[in-house]
């Protein structure tokens, strides 16, 4: 009976989950043998009909999995299971010959280094998908004035615009970071016990670069008896760091959607959806709280899988366990996050009314930067407007009093500054423009690096 939420349908989208299947991984090892298998019989290595045999019988419908853990409950070896059940099937010279030459981490990290390609495949997508719902809402809201806050406390007026074209620009990032661990992730290495490719004779190296070839995985300089671990490593790295970033997004919006803010609301199906078992009022965040639960474990993977690379010498099997669970948990469950951020931002509400509610609450002191800045160019010293605007700000909140007004009948200010001149549309205009600018911008930034990779 499963246990893990994965495995129950709980989490992880079917796409990215089968590539991590045991049955898939088992198909890939039969296809890796086969290719071997023909590979070394154009280099001469092993006969013809042998080869022919063993692409002809190491097929799932033949070589079942079934059959293959049957025998692998005798051996306690996965690999010399997978090549008995090949060997069982075959008929003429293929059973003498299958295998040849190899060892058991020329089949398992090649097909890691296949399913990592699949997977990089199916999650980049995604990736581009959602980078797209960021820029579409960047373009809507890129006018859209609302108070900025920084330490919890408002600060100065910025555009919901910019607040998407942050996540966009971050999520761009990732990518970037997702293509270069991909280059060096996406690889296999048929080179025998040590990495010496002893046992295949002159033609060793020249077969590896053949094989991974065909299977499209990128050729390493040098291996021991596995890929070293670095690699995967990155891998998980890079897809934490993301998790994080995810998780950063997801604890903006679920901020915004408190009930005392409530600007900013993650979709919720009216009529169906059951914010609460106790309380029918409820409208939770409950997508992007499980977007940040899910987070953690994503990012607890990191350490494991820096811890595994370490090996002793040509190679141990500490890692080997380990990883059954860190790379399939890491691209399943970013994946599923990627996906589910995707479903929170085509599916957002904000609530304008809330948004310039916000906006007034702390009145002309969200201007105190525009108002310094204006002093300034007044010739007064920026540190005086500063120490004198301080305390005017103080003396608004405990009053109660308007700061403008204040300002107005300061004379060690207002003799310096026409407070009458001040005009605020102008100076939202100039936060809208620059938003727009910044919008655009980072649009093209994501557009350019797409093509740049098709």
């Amino acid at each position: 009976m499963p246990v893990n939420p994965i495995d129950y349908g709980r989490y992880g989208n079917e796409e990215m989950i089968q590539i991590f299947e045991e049955k898939c991984r088992h198909g890939l090892w039969l296809q890796i043998e086969a290719t071997i298998a023909q590979k070394q019989a154009e280099l001469g290595i092993i006969p013809a009909d042998a080869a022919e045999e063993i692409y002809m019988v190491a097929v799932p419908e033949k070589v079942t999995l079934s059959r293959t853990m049957e025998i692998e409950a005798k051996t306690r070896h996965d690999v010399a299971a997978l090549y008995e059940a090949i060997a069982e099937q075959c008929e003429g010279a293929g059973a003498r010959w299958v295998h040849f030459g190899l060892t058991s981490n020329d089949i398992k990290d090649t097909a890691l280094g296949m399913q990592m390609h699949y997977a990089y495949h199916v999650f980049l997508q995604q990736i581009d998908a959602l980078c797209e719902d960021l820029a579409s809402r960047a373009v809507e809201f890129k006018d859209l004035i609302a108070i900025g806050r920084s330490h919890g406390q408002h600060a100065v007026p910025i555009t919901y615009g910019l607040r998407f074209a942050v996540w966009l620009d971050e999520i761009r990032r990732h990518r970037q970071r997702l293509i270069e661990a991909r280059n060096r992730v996406v690889v296999g290495k048929i080179a025998g016990a040590t990495g010496s490719h002893s046992a295949l004779g002159p033609d060793g190296i020249k077969l590896q670069e053949m094989v991974l070839t065909e299977l499209g995985l990128q050729v390493p300089n040098a291996t021991t008896q596995i890929t070293q671990r670095d690699r995967h490593a990155e891998a998980v790295l890079c897809l934490a760091n993301l998790a994080a970033s995810l998780d950063k997004i997801a604890t903006d919006i679920r901020n915004l959607q408190r009930t005392e803010i409530g600007e900013m609301y993650e979709p919720f199906k009216h009529g169906e959806q059951v914010g609460s078992s106790a309380m029918p009022h409820k409208r939770n965040p409950v997508i992007c709280e499980k977007i940040s639960g899910l987070a953690r474990v994503v990012r607890s993977l990191a350490a494991p899988a820096l811890e595994n690379v370490v090996s002793w010498e040509e190679r141990d099997i500490s890692h080997s366990s380990t990883e059954r669970f860190v790379i399939p948990q890491a691209f399943i469950l970013t994946d599923y996050l990627v996906r589910e951020m995707r479903r929170v931002i085509e599916g957002l509400e904000l609530d304008r009314n809330a948004i310039e509610k916000n906006l007034n609450v702390s009145k002309e002191m969200v201007l105190s930067e525009y108002i310094i800045t204006k002093l300034t160019r007044a010739g007064l010293e920026r540190p005086k407007a500063h120490a004198r605007l301080r305390e005017l700000v103080e003396q608004s909140r405990k009053e109660d009093k308007d700061l403008l007004e204040l300002i107005r009948q300061d004379s060690e200010v207002s003799d310096n500054l026409d407070i009458d001149k001040f005009d605020i549309e102008e100076y939202y205009d100039q936060i809208r423009e620059s938003s727009r600018r910044i919008v655009e911008k980072t649009i093209e930034a994501f557009q350019d690096d797409v093509a740049s990779t098709e």
